[in-house]
C-alpha cells in the first residue's frame, strides 16, 4: 500500500509540475514582415487570410492598406512594414493577412508569410527602443532567430 500511495504522489507531483510549467508557457503565432520575425499572442488571433480582398480608402494614412469584408464585419488592414517604415512589398502574392481580436475590434495585420505556432517558456526581453509602441518585447528562438513580439494594444491604441 505504501508503494501505491508513494506513486500516486508521484504522479501527482509529476501534473503539478506539468501545471506549474504551463503557466510559464506562452504561445505566438509568429510571421515575417520585411525579413524580421514577429509573434502575436495566440490569444488575440481570430483567423488567418491568404489572397485577400482588400478595398483601398482614400485619405487614410500609409500604414492602413483598407479594409476587407470578413463575413459581413468590415475589418481595417493594417501594413506592419509601413509602420516599421520599410519597403512596400510589391508582390502581393506571398501576402497573408492574420486577423486579431483586442478588446473586442477587430483588425487585419498584413505580413509576408505567416510561420507556426510555438511555445515561448523564457521571458521577454525589453524591445531595444523605447520608440517602438507596437513591439513589447523580444527574445531568442531555438533555431538562434531573434522574434519579437507585438504588442496588440498599442497596435489598436497608437495606430
Amino acid at each position: 500500500m505504501n508503494m501505491e500511495k508513494s506513486l500516486t504522489h508521484e504522479l501527482l507531483d509529476d501534473e503539478f509540475n506539468l501545471t506549474e510549467a504551463d503557466e510559464n508557457l506562452n504561445k505566438y503565432l509568429t510571421f515575417i514582415s520585411a525579413e524580421l520575425v514577429y509573434g502575436i499572442p495566440i490569444d488575440n488571433v481570430v483567423e488567418i487570410i491568404t489572397n485577400p480582398g482588400i478595398t483601398s480608402l482614400p485619405m487614410v494614412p500609409s500604414y492602413v492598406k483598407g479594409i476587407m469584408n470578413l463575413r459581413g464585419q468590415i475589418v481595417p488592414i493594417i501594413d506592419i512594414r509601413q509602420i516599421m517604415n520599410k519597403p512596400v512589398n510589391e508582390d502581393v502574392a506571398i501576402t497573408c493577412v492574420i486577423i486579431l481580436e483586442i478588446d473586442s475590434i477587430s483588425i487585419g495585420v498584413l505580413v509576408d508569410t505567416v510561420l507556426q505556432v510555438i511555445n515561448v517558456t523564457n521571458k521577454l526581453s525589453d524591445p531595444p527602443s523605447k520608440n517602438l509602441d507596437f513591439i513589447n518585447g523580444m527574445t531568442n528562438l531555438s533555431d538562434g532567430t531573434v522574434m519579437f513580439s507585438l504588442d496588440c494594444q498599442g497596435l489598436i491604441s497608437n495606430k
